[in-house]
Protein backbone atom coordinates (compact mmCIF):
# COMPACT_ATOMS: atom_id res chain seq x y z
CA UNK A 1 0.00 0.00 0.00
CA UNK A 2 2.44 1.96 -0.42
CA UNK A 3 4.08 2.36 3.31
CA UNK A 4 3.66 5.01 5.47
CA UNK A 5 4.17 8.37 3.69
CA UNK A 6 2.37 10.88 3.95
CA UNK A 7 -1.38 11.77 1.87
CA UNK A 8 -2.81 14.72 2.45
CA UNK A 9 -4.59 16.48 6.02
CA UNK A 10 -5.91 13.04 7.02
CA UNK A 11 -2.87 10.62 6.04
CA UNK A 12 -2.43 7.59 4.26
CA UNK A 13 -4.23 4.16 4.65
CA UNK A 14 -2.24 2.22 7.21
CA UNK A 15 -1.33 -2.04 6.46
CA UNK A 16 -2.56 -4.49 9.06
CA UNK A 17 0.84 -5.85 10.32
CA UNK A 18 1.33 -9.34 10.97
CA UNK A 19 0.60 -9.70 14.69
CA UNK A 20 -2.50 -6.84 14.71
CA UNK A 21 -4.94 -6.73 16.75
CA UNK A 22 -8.38 -5.27 16.51
CA UNK A 23 -8.45 -1.76 17.00
CA UNK A 24 -11.25 0.38 18.36
CA UNK A 25 -12.74 1.97 15.78
CA UNK A 26 -13.37 -2.05 14.05
CA UNK A 27 -15.44 -2.27 17.65
CA UNK A 28 -17.32 1.17 17.16
CA UNK A 29 -18.61 -0.29 13.37
CA UNK A 30 -20.04 -2.84 14.72
CA UNK A 31 -22.60 -1.13 16.87
CA UNK A 32 -24.44 -0.47 13.79
CA UNK A 33 -24.13 -5.18 13.50
CA UNK A 34 -25.58 -4.63 17.48
CA UNK A 35 -28.18 -2.50 16.23
CA UNK A 36 -28.75 -4.98 12.84
CA UNK A 37 -29.09 -8.22 14.91
CA UNK A 38 -31.59 -6.68 17.52
CA UNK A 39 -34.05 -5.26 14.51
CA UNK A 40 -33.64 -8.89 12.89
CA UNK A 41 -34.72 -10.53 16.42
CA UNK A 42 -37.19 -7.66 16.74
CA UNK A 43 -39.23 -8.29 13.53
CA UNK A 44 -39.29 -11.73 13.76
CA UNK A 45 -40.56 -12.34 17.36
CA UNK A 46 -43.40 -9.69 16.30
CA UNK A 47 -44.47 -12.25 14.11
CA UNK A 48 -43.36 -15.91 14.42
CA UNK A 49 -44.30 -18.06 10.95
CA UNK A 50 -42.63 -20.11 8.77
CA UNK A 51 -41.89 -17.36 6.50
CA UNK A 52 -40.98 -14.89 8.61
CA UNK A 53 -38.27 -17.20 9.82
CA UNK A 54 -37.24 -17.71 6.06
CA UNK A 55 -37.23 -13.73 5.61
CA UNK A 56 -35.18 -13.47 8.96
CA UNK A 57 -32.49 -16.22 7.74
CA UNK A 58 -32.25 -14.11 3.91
CA UNK A 59 -31.73 -11.15 6.05
CA UNK A 60 -28.97 -11.96 8.50
CA UNK A 61 -27.57 -14.04 5.56
CA UNK A 62 -27.07 -11.01 3.43
CA UNK A 63 -26.22 -9.38 6.29
CA UNK A 64 -23.19 -11.51 7.24
CA UNK A 65 -22.04 -11.36 3.67
CA UNK A 66 -21.51 -7.59 4.33
CA UNK A 67 -19.68 -8.48 7.55
CA UNK A 68 -17.81 -10.80 5.64
CA UNK A 69 -16.42 -8.77 3.01
CA UNK A 70 -15.69 -5.70 6.04
CA UNK A 71 -13.55 -8.37 7.66
CA UNK A 72 -11.70 -9.01 3.87
CA UNK A 73 -11.34 -5.36 3.85
CA UNK A 74 -9.91 -4.72 7.88
CA UNK A 75 -7.33 -7.31 6.86
CA UNK A 76 -5.45 -5.35 5.12
CA UNK A 77 -5.68 -2.21 6.57
CA UNK A 78 -6.36 -0.27 9.70
CA UNK A 79 -9.89 1.27 9.97
CA UNK A 80 -9.24 3.41 12.50
CA UNK A 81 -5.97 5.25 10.43
CA UNK A 82 -5.99 8.01 7.79
CA UNK A 83 -9.01 8.51 5.14
CA UNK A 84 -10.15 5.37 5.97
CA UNK A 85 -12.47 6.44 8.68
CA UNK A 86 -14.08 8.78 6.82
CA UNK A 87 -15.26 6.16 4.29
CA UNK A 88 -16.70 4.13 7.39
CA UNK A 89 -18.54 6.72 8.92
CA UNK A 90 -20.29 6.94 5.30
CA UNK A 91 -20.60 3.10 5.43
CA UNK A 92 -21.96 3.06 9.00
CA UNK A 93 -24.72 5.80 7.83
CA UNK A 94 -25.58 2.81 5.08
CA UNK A 95 -25.67 -0.01 7.02
CA UNK A 96 -27.50 1.81 9.49
CA UNK A 97 -30.18 2.72 7.02
CA UNK A 98 -30.00 -0.59 5.38
CA UNK A 99 -31.24 -2.13 8.92
CA UNK A 100 -33.81 0.49 9.46
CA UNK A 101 -35.07 -0.69 6.24
CA UNK A 102 -35.07 -4.53 6.71
CA UNK A 103 -38.38 -4.75 8.76
CA UNK A 104 -39.79 -3.59 4.91
CA UNK A 105 -38.31 -5.45 2.72
CA UNK A 106 -40.53 -8.69 2.98
CA UNK A 107 -43.81 -6.53 3.36
CA UNK A 108 -46.73 -6.35 1.34
CA UNK A 109 -44.99 -6.47 -2.26
CA UNK A 110 -48.06 -4.45 -3.37
CA UNK A 111 -47.30 -1.54 -1.17
CA UNK A 112 -44.80 0.97 -1.18
CA UNK A 113 -41.38 -0.04 -2.46
CA UNK A 114 -39.34 2.41 -0.19
CA UNK A 115 -38.38 0.18 2.22
CA UNK A 116 -36.75 -2.54 -0.62
CA UNK A 117 -35.40 0.02 -2.35
CA UNK A 118 -33.52 1.65 0.70
CA UNK A 119 -32.44 -2.21 1.51
CA UNK A 120 -30.55 -2.51 -1.89
CA UNK A 121 -29.57 1.43 -1.87
CA UNK A 122 -27.86 1.06 0.95
CA UNK A 123 -26.57 -1.98 0.32
CA UNK A 124 -24.67 -0.83 -3.22
CA UNK A 125 -23.76 2.18 -0.86
CA UNK A 126 -21.87 -0.14 1.86
CA UNK A 127 -20.59 -2.77 -0.77
CA UNK A 128 -19.04 0.46 -3.48
CA UNK A 129 -17.21 1.79 0.02
CA UNK A 130 -16.02 -1.77 0.27
CA UNK A 131 -14.95 -2.39 -3.19
CA UNK A 132 -13.48 1.27 -3.46
CA UNK A 133 -11.24 0.61 -0.68
CA UNK A 134 -9.76 -2.77 -1.35
CA UNK A 135 -9.38 -2.33 -4.76
CA UNK A 136 -7.14 1.17 -3.34
CA UNK A 137 -5.52 -1.35 -1.24
CA UNK A 138 -4.30 -4.15 -3.64
CA UNK A 139 -3.20 -1.96 -6.49
CA UNK A 140 -0.02 -2.35 -6.33
CA UNK A 141 -0.43 -6.29 -6.53
CA UNK A 142 -1.45 -7.62 -9.80
CA UNK A 143 -2.18 -11.16 -8.76
CA UNK A 144 -4.65 -9.60 -5.87
CA UNK A 145 -6.18 -7.11 -8.08
CA UNK A 146 -6.94 -10.25 -10.24
CA UNK A 147 -8.88 -12.18 -7.62
CA UNK A 148 -10.66 -9.42 -6.77
CA UNK A 149 -11.72 -8.79 -10.35
CA UNK A 150 -13.14 -12.42 -10.03
CA UNK A 151 -15.44 -11.01 -7.49
CA UNK A 152 -17.07 -8.07 -9.53
CA UNK A 153 -19.93 -10.70 -10.83
CA UNK A 154 -20.95 -11.76 -7.24
CA UNK A 155 -21.41 -7.82 -6.43
CA UNK A 156 -22.66 -6.95 -9.92
CA UNK A 157 -25.63 -9.91 -9.69
CA UNK A 158 -26.48 -9.61 -5.72
CA UNK A 159 -27.06 -5.53 -6.75
CA UNK A 160 -28.94 -6.45 -9.66
CA UNK A 161 -31.24 -9.35 -7.46
CA UNK A 162 -32.13 -7.11 -4.74
CA UNK A 163 -33.02 -4.14 -7.33
CA UNK A 164 -35.18 -6.59 -8.66
CA UNK A 165 -36.63 -7.91 -5.35
CA UNK A 166 -37.65 -3.92 -4.81
CA UNK A 167 -39.00 -3.57 -8.49
CA UNK A 168 -40.51 -6.18 -9.82
CA UNK A 169 -42.77 -7.47 -7.27
CA UNK A 170 -44.98 -4.15 -7.60
CA UNK A 171 -45.88 -4.66 -10.97
CA UNK A 172 -47.78 -8.25 -10.52
CA UNK A 173 -51.28 -8.22 -9.82
CA UNK A 174 -51.32 -11.93 -7.80
CA UNK A 175 -49.73 -10.62 -4.48
CA UNK A 176 -48.74 -14.11 -4.10
CA UNK A 177 -46.93 -14.78 -6.91
CA UNK A 178 -45.28 -11.57 -6.22
CA UNK A 179 -44.15 -12.64 -2.80
CA UNK A 180 -43.16 -15.82 -4.22
CA UNK A 181 -40.68 -14.05 -6.75
CA UNK A 182 -39.67 -11.53 -3.98
CA UNK A 183 -38.61 -14.32 -1.55
CA UNK A 184 -37.01 -16.45 -4.67
CA UNK A 185 -34.59 -13.56 -5.96
CA UNK A 186 -33.33 -13.10 -2.09
CA UNK A 187 -33.07 -16.29 -2.23
CA UNK A 188 -30.52 -16.33 -5.34
CA UNK A 189 -28.95 -13.35 -3.62
CA UNK A 190 -27.78 -15.14 -0.74
CA UNK A 191 -26.75 -18.37 -3.16
CA UNK A 192 -24.53 -16.16 -5.23
CA UNK A 193 -22.62 -14.84 -2.43
CA UNK A 194 -21.80 -18.25 -0.97
CA UNK A 195 -21.22 -20.29 -4.00
CA UNK A 196 -18.70 -17.49 -4.65
CA UNK A 197 -16.58 -17.89 -1.68
CA UNK A 198 -16.22 -21.29 -3.46
CA UNK A 199 -15.86 -21.12 -6.79
CA UNK A 200 -13.22 -17.86 -6.60
CA UNK A 201 -11.45 -20.50 -3.90
CA UNK A 202 -8.37 -19.56 -1.91
CA UNK A 203 -5.85 -18.77 -4.76
CA UNK A 204 -4.54 -15.28 -4.55
CA UNK A 205 -5.83 -14.04 -0.73
CA UNK A 206 -4.16 -14.41 2.46
CA UNK A 207 -4.93 -13.94 6.18
CA UNK A 208 -2.05 -11.32 7.14
CA UNK A 209 -2.83 -11.65 11.00
CA UNK A 210 -4.37 -14.45 12.20
CA UNK A 211 -4.50 -12.50 15.58
CA UNK A 212 -6.89 -10.47 14.04
CA UNK A 213 -8.69 -12.83 11.83
CA UNK A 214 -10.01 -14.75 15.27
CA UNK A 215 -10.37 -11.53 17.37
CA UNK A 216 -12.69 -10.13 14.80
CA UNK A 217 -15.00 -13.22 14.33
CA UNK A 218 -15.15 -14.15 18.15
CA UNK A 219 -16.28 -10.10 18.67
CA UNK A 220 -18.97 -10.44 16.57
CA UNK A 221 -20.17 -13.59 17.82
CA UNK A 222 -20.07 -11.99 21.75
CA UNK A 223 -22.26 -9.18 20.36
CA UNK A 224 -24.74 -11.56 19.05
CA UNK A 225 -24.74 -13.40 22.57
CA UNK A 226 -25.15 -9.91 24.25
CA UNK A 227 -27.76 -8.94 22.10
CA UNK A 228 -29.75 -12.11 23.60
CA UNK A 229 -29.33 -10.35 27.08
CA UNK A 230 -30.82 -7.71 25.28
CA UNK A 231 -33.80 -9.33 24.56
CA UNK A 232 -33.57 -11.09 27.61
CA UNK A 233 -34.80 -7.88 29.46
CA UNK A 234 -36.29 -5.69 26.42
CA UNK A 235 -38.45 -8.29 24.25
CA UNK A 236 -39.02 -10.25 27.43
CA UNK A 237 -41.38 -7.54 28.24
CA UNK A 238 -40.05 -6.84 31.79
CA UNK A 239 -39.34 -3.76 31.75
CA UNK A 240 -42.37 -1.26 33.27
CA UNK A 241 -44.09 -4.71 34.46
CA UNK A 242 -44.15 -5.43 38.46
CA UNK A 243 -40.99 -7.18 39.26
CA UNK A 244 -42.21 -10.97 40.81
CA UNK A 245 -40.01 -13.85 41.13
CA UNK A 246 -41.12 -16.12 38.65
CA UNK A 247 -39.70 -13.32 35.47
CA UNK A 248 -36.51 -12.54 37.38
CA UNK A 249 -35.85 -16.66 37.85
CA UNK A 250 -36.44 -16.54 34.02
CA UNK A 251 -34.66 -13.91 33.63
CA UNK A 252 -31.53 -15.35 35.50
CA UNK A 253 -31.78 -18.86 33.88
CA UNK A 254 -31.81 -16.97 30.03
CA UNK A 255 -28.64 -15.62 31.23
CA UNK A 256 -27.51 -18.21 32.57
CA UNK A 257 -27.81 -20.13 29.36
CA UNK A 258 -26.05 -17.72 27.68
CA UNK A 259 -23.37 -17.51 29.64
CA UNK A 260 -23.73 -21.40 28.89
CA UNK A 261 -23.30 -20.24 24.89
CA UNK A 262 -20.17 -18.33 25.86
CA UNK A 263 -18.09 -21.03 27.80
CA UNK A 264 -18.80 -23.85 25.21
CA UNK A 265 -17.00 -21.84 22.48
CA UNK A 266 -14.81 -19.15 24.61
CA UNK A 267 -13.52 -21.61 26.98
CA UNK A 268 -11.78 -23.96 25.16
CA UNK A 269 -12.81 -24.57 21.11
CA UNK A 270 -12.41 -20.64 20.32
CA UNK A 271 -8.85 -20.54 22.14
CA UNK A 272 -7.73 -23.47 20.76
CA UNK A 273 -8.86 -22.53 16.85
CA UNK A 274 -7.13 -19.72 17.09
CA UNK A 275 -4.11 -21.57 17.72
CA UNK A 276 -4.69 -23.80 14.84
CA UNK A 277 -5.27 -20.97 12.67
CA UNK A 278 -1.93 -19.17 13.65
CA UNK A 279 -0.46 -22.72 12.51
CA UNK A 280 -1.63 -23.21 9.67
CA UNK A 281 0.45 -21.07 6.56
CA UNK A 282 -0.45 -20.43 2.94
CA UNK A 283 -4.17 -21.76 1.28
CA UNK A 284 -4.78 -23.98 4.34
CA UNK A 285 -5.17 -20.77 6.25
CA UNK A 286 -7.36 -19.27 3.84
CA UNK A 287 -9.46 -21.85 3.64
CA UNK A 288 -9.80 -22.32 7.13
CA UNK A 289 -10.57 -18.83 7.94
CA UNK A 290 -12.89 -18.78 5.17
CA UNK A 291 -14.82 -22.11 6.20
CA UNK A 292 -14.79 -21.99 9.78
CA UNK A 293 -14.67 -18.44 10.71
CA UNK A 294 -16.63 -16.39 7.49
CA UNK A 295 -18.93 -19.44 7.19
CA UNK A 296 -19.25 -21.59 10.51
CA UNK A 297 -20.45 -18.53 12.21
CA UNK A 298 -23.21 -17.59 10.42
CA UNK A 299 -25.26 -20.52 11.69
CA UNK A 300 -24.22 -20.39 15.23
CA UNK A 301 -25.18 -16.62 15.04
CA UNK A 302 -28.48 -17.91 13.54
CA UNK A 303 -28.80 -20.14 16.76
CA UNK A 304 -28.11 -17.78 19.06
CA UNK A 305 -31.05 -15.42 17.13
CA UNK A 306 -33.33 -18.33 17.14
CA UNK A 307 -33.02 -19.12 21.40
CA UNK A 308 -33.78 -15.25 21.77
CA UNK A 309 -36.57 -15.31 20.36
CA UNK A 310 -38.03 -18.77 21.85
CA UNK A 311 -36.79 -17.45 25.16
CA UNK A 312 -39.15 -14.19 24.51
CA UNK A 313 -41.64 -15.71 24.06
CA UNK A 314 -40.95 -18.10 27.07
CA UNK A 315 -40.62 -15.08 29.46
CA UNK A 316 -43.48 -13.10 27.45
CA UNK A 317 -45.86 -16.57 28.74
CA UNK A 318 -44.37 -16.01 32.48
CA UNK A 319 -44.64 -12.17 32.98
CA UNK A 320 -48.39 -12.12 31.14
CA UNK A 321 -50.82 -11.12 34.06
CA UNK A 322 -53.53 -13.63 32.50
CA UNK A 323 -51.43 -16.32 32.39
CA UNK A 324 -49.23 -17.64 35.09
CA UNK A 325 -46.03 -20.04 34.88
CA UNK A 326 -48.18 -23.24 35.75
CA UNK A 327 -49.14 -22.66 32.08
CA UNK A 328 -47.05 -24.80 28.73
CA UNK A 329 -46.15 -22.31 26.29
CA UNK A 330 -48.36 -22.95 22.97
CA UNK A 331 -47.28 -22.38 19.53
CA UNK A 332 -43.25 -22.46 18.68
CA UNK A 333 -41.79 -20.31 21.51
CA UNK A 334 -40.16 -24.14 23.01
CA UNK A 335 -39.21 -25.54 19.77
CA UNK A 336 -37.41 -22.29 18.76
CA UNK A 337 -35.59 -22.05 22.28
CA UNK A 338 -34.27 -25.53 21.72
CA UNK A 339 -34.00 -25.31 18.42
CA UNK A 340 -31.46 -22.74 18.83
CA UNK A 341 -29.43 -24.46 21.35
CA UNK A 342 -29.23 -27.43 18.93
CA UNK A 343 -27.88 -25.21 16.11
CA UNK A 344 -25.64 -23.65 17.88
CA UNK A 345 -24.07 -26.39 19.62
CA UNK A 346 -24.40 -28.51 16.23
CA UNK A 347 -22.47 -25.93 13.83
CA UNK A 348 -19.82 -25.06 17.04
CA UNK A 349 -19.08 -29.16 17.06
CA UNK A 350 -18.80 -28.55 12.87
CA UNK A 351 -16.01 -25.27 13.51
CA UNK A 352 -14.27 -27.80 16.20
CA UNK A 353 -14.10 -30.67 13.88
CA UNK A 354 -13.09 -28.08 10.78
CA UNK A 355 -10.30 -26.61 13.25
CA UNK A 356 -8.99 -28.84 15.22
CA UNK A 357 -9.90 -32.13 14.01
CA UNK A 358 -11.52 -33.68 16.68
CA UNK A 359 -15.36 -34.27 17.83
CA UNK A 360 -15.54 -34.71 21.47
CA UNK A 361 -18.07 -36.63 23.18
CA UNK A 362 -20.08 -34.30 25.25
CA UNK A 363 -20.88 -31.87 22.37
CA UNK A 364 -22.96 -34.71 21.01
CA UNK A 365 -24.12 -35.72 24.36
CA UNK A 366 -25.98 -32.39 24.90
CA UNK A 367 -27.59 -31.88 21.10
CA UNK A 368 -29.02 -35.45 21.98
CA UNK A 369 -30.21 -34.58 25.04
CA UNK A 370 -31.58 -31.05 23.85
CA UNK A 371 -33.28 -33.31 20.75
CA UNK A 372 -34.76 -35.60 23.37
CA UNK A 373 -35.78 -33.03 26.21
CA UNK A 374 -37.67 -31.16 23.15
CA UNK A 375 -40.81 -32.82 23.34
CA UNK A 376 -40.58 -32.88 27.10
CA UNK A 377 -39.94 -29.28 27.16
CA UNK A 378 -42.95 -28.80 24.98
CA UNK A 379 -45.46 -30.45 28.18
CA UNK A 380 -43.82 -28.64 30.79
CA UNK A 381 -45.17 -25.05 31.82
CA UNK A 382 -42.67 -22.19 30.62
CA UNK A 383 -40.60 -21.61 33.44
CA UNK A 384 -39.76 -25.73 33.17
CA UNK A 385 -39.06 -25.69 29.77
CA UNK A 386 -36.78 -22.83 30.41
CA UNK A 387 -35.06 -24.51 33.81
CA UNK A 388 -34.94 -27.85 31.19
CA UNK A 389 -32.85 -26.29 28.39
CA UNK A 390 -30.76 -24.24 31.42
CA UNK A 391 -29.92 -27.31 33.84
CA UNK A 392 -28.73 -29.48 29.84
CA UNK A 393 -26.45 -26.34 28.96
CA UNK A 394 -24.99 -26.08 32.72
CA UNK A 395 -24.68 -29.83 32.68
CA UNK A 396 -22.11 -29.63 29.59
CA UNK A 397 -20.16 -26.65 31.29
CA UNK A 398 -19.58 -28.79 34.34
CA UNK A 399 -19.30 -31.58 32.62
CA UNK A 400 -16.41 -30.43 30.46
CA UNK A 401 -15.09 -28.45 33.23
CA UNK A 402 -14.12 -32.38 34.82
CA UNK A 403 -13.21 -33.97 31.86
CA UNK A 404 -11.08 -31.80 30.17
CA UNK A 405 -8.93 -30.45 32.70
CA UNK A 406 -5.75 -31.76 31.96
CA UNK A 407 -6.14 -30.35 27.90
CA UNK A 408 -7.66 -26.91 29.49
CA UNK A 409 -5.08 -26.91 32.03
CA UNK A 410 -2.52 -27.33 28.69
CA UNK A 411 -3.91 -24.72 26.18
CA UNK A 412 -3.85 -21.93 29.35
CA UNK A 413 -0.14 -23.01 29.54
CA UNK A 414 0.42 -22.95 25.95
CA UNK A 415 -1.27 -19.81 25.47
CA UNK A 416 0.59 -18.37 28.82
CA UNK A 417 3.76 -19.10 27.13
CA UNK A 418 2.89 -17.52 23.65
CA UNK A 419 1.64 -14.39 25.61
CA UNK A 420 5.11 -14.16 28.28
CA UNK A 421 6.82 -14.48 25.13
CA UNK A 422 5.05 -11.95 23.00
CA UNK A 423 5.86 -9.36 25.87
CA UNK A 424 9.48 -10.36 26.13
CA UNK A 425 9.82 -8.84 22.79
CA UNK A 426 7.94 -6.19 23.32
CA UNK A 427 9.80 -5.23 26.07
CA UNK A 428 12.96 -5.93 24.13
CA UNK A 429 11.70 -3.84 21.42
CA UNK A 430 10.59 -0.66 23.47
CA UNK A 431 14.18 -0.87 25.31
CA UNK A 432 15.37 0.69 21.82
CA UNK A 433 13.64 4.20 22.63
CA UNK A 434 15.48 4.11 25.75
CA UNK A 435 18.59 3.39 24.06
CA UNK A 436 18.05 5.80 21.41
CA UNK A 437 16.94 8.53 24.46
CA UNK A 438 20.02 8.17 26.51
CA UNK A 439 22.10 8.53 23.19
CA UNK A 440 20.57 11.79 22.56
CA UNK A 441 20.85 13.30 25.85
CA UNK A 442 23.68 15.99 25.88
CA UNK A 443 27.16 14.68 28.09
CA UNK A 444 27.89 16.96 31.19
CA UNK A 445 31.94 18.26 30.59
Amino acid sequence: MGGYRRGGQLGPAVPIAPGARVDKFEVFFDLVFVFSFFIITRATAANISSRQLLHAGLVLAVLWWIWVVHSLVATRVRLGEGYVPVLMVIAMVALFAFALALPQAFTDPKGSAAGPMLVAISYVVVRGIHWILYQHVVRDSPQERRQLRRFAPELAVSIVLLLAAALIPPQIADPDQAAMIRDGLWIAVVVVQYATGFIVGTWGWGVTSAEHWTERYDLILIIALGESIISTGVGGNLLGKPVTWPAVAAAALGIVVTAALWWAHFDFIGPAARIALHAAEGAPRVAMARDAYAYLYLPMIAGVILFSIGNEEVLHKITDPAGGIAEKVEGPAVPMLFGGLICYFAVNLLFQLRTLHTVTWTRVGVIVALIAALPIGQHLPALGALTLATVICVVLVAVEVMVMAQSRHALRSAVFQERTTHEAHEAEWRARWHDVRETDEPTTP
